[in-house]
């Protein structure tokens, strides 16, 4: 699946979690699904991270310079 179809399907099992109607047994395998999923999705996230390059421009001219994406970036 894409990464924008498992966060639809994250965001699905949420509002399950929210419906008073969701027995024991299937909450237990949504929560199971989510927690599969969300470990997907933080990797795809920083998979990307990884590629990304920051681009920054020069104070004193109009040269453009790239760096790598850190945590520290954001």
């Amino acid at each position: 699946m894409s990464f924008e179809t498992d966060l639809a399907r994250l965001e699905a099992i949420t509002e399950k979690f929210k419906d008073e109607n969701t027995g024991l047994e299937e909450a237990i395998k949504l929560y199971e699904e989510a927690n599969a999923l969300e470990k997907k999705l933080t990797s795809t996230i920083k998979d990307i991270e990884r590629k990304i390059e920051i681009v920054t421009s020069d104070k004193d001219s109009d040269n453009l310079q790239t760096k790598e994406f850190k945590d520290s970036d954001v």
